[in-house]
């Protein structure tokens, strides 16, 4: 593909063709570049261990349900974004210089387009199940199977692996890259699923007020909680990109959001952190099936070194018995006393 040079984006172009002097990266990061890369430590280090967590339990140990594999899919999306971080704070670290080549760079940056896509859609498919459950219960009862919703998370994935691909095709070009696609990742990755989450609990909401049903306070509060996590992570980084794009290259104000929009991306990067204490571990008997996992898991770890412990000492003992030419028969049966 032939491209114009005048098209390339002076920004990655900096990012990847930069090089610094030695021992210069560390006085060259501010204090919100440390507090960035503190951040990603702690959401890459967290994050993962979550959704590991919930991928070993409700994939092997939870009957499979509708919602479990709702829940397993959201997993395995902000794992693979959670497990894309550590390459990111090397980044910020290195005082925002990749050296990790070009290829690797477009990878990166398509892994965190993918989980953005898939996120947003997956949690507004969710509000639009549960809205689906309350509206139209005998239907949900008849059509709402296991397969159905397996088939719809394959097209989710499939439709943001689409919705990727220009980010990755057109990586390093800033015209279509800032003019077209800040727009499209904000309608589609933001404003869309927000919309069919608020809309959809305020349906869920109003059904259940208008048929007297007691509403749940916890549920209540998971709603509140999901809409202004979701808001509060992505809001700012899509509102720094199109900032970003609407603004002249040399515009004053480009200073500041060259600066903010990696701190905006850790942000986003919570809402992969946020998902497993939201739609997880808010469930009491999900949360009790991970304590008895992880209590099963110790437990066996723990027996598994007793037992090695106590077949080691074994052998230790006997191998005195029979090859210490010192002890007699009755040191013998003292060492058999001792075994047993």
């Amino acid at each position: 593909m032939s491209v114009n040079p005048a098209h390339y984006c002076p920004r990655i172009q900096g990012m990847v063709n930069n090089t610094i002097k030695p021992n210069s990266t560390a006085a060259g990061i501010t204090p919100l570049g440390v507090f960035t890369i503190f951040l990603h430590g702690l959401f890459s280090t967290t994050g993962i261990v979550e959704n590991l967590l919930i991928l070993i339990v409700v994939g092997f140990r939870v009957r499979r349900s509708v919602l479990s594999i709702w829940i397993l899919n959201l997993a395995a999306s902000d794992l693979l974004a959670t497990s894309s971080l550590p390459v990111f704070t090397l980044f910020l670290a290195n005082g925002k210089t990749w050296e990790l080549g070009h290829s690797f760079c477009r990878i990166h940056s398509s892994v965190f387009f993918l989980n953005m896509f898939v996120s947003g859609f997956l949690l507004a498919a969710i509000s639009l199940d549960r809205c689906l459950v309350v509206l139209k219960p005998v239907w949900a009862q008849n059509y709402r199977t296991k397969q159905l919703v397996v088939k719809i998370c394959g097209i989710i994935w499939f439709m943001a692996f689409l919705c990727t691909i220009p980010f990755y095709i057109f990586r390093d070009l800033c015209e279509y890259r800032e003019k077209t696609f800040a727009i499209f990742k904000l309608m589609f990755a933001f404003v869309i699923p927000l919309v069919v989450i608020v809309l959809s609990y305020i349906v869920v909401n109003t059904l259940l007020a208008r048929r007297g049903c007691r509403r749940s306070y916890r549920f209540v509060r998971l709603v509140i909680a999901v809409v202004v996590s979701f808001i509060i992570c992505w809001a700012p980084y899509h509102w720094l990109s199109v900032m970003e794009v609407s603004l002249p290259l040399r515009h004053p104000s480009q200073i500041f959001i060259a600066k903010a929009l990696p701190s905006a991306a850790t942000i986003g990067f919570l809402n992969s952190v946020l998902n497993p204490i939201l739609y997880v571990f808010s469930c009491p008997d999900l949360c009790t099936k991970i304590r008895h996992s992880l209590s099963a898991v110790m437990e066996t770890v723990l027996v598994e070194d007793l037992a090695e412990f106590a077949r080691r000492r074994s052998l230790c003992i006997w191998s005195m018995c029979f090859y210490c030419p010192s002890l007699n028969s009755f040191s013998a049966h003292m060492c058999k006393t001792k075994v047993l």
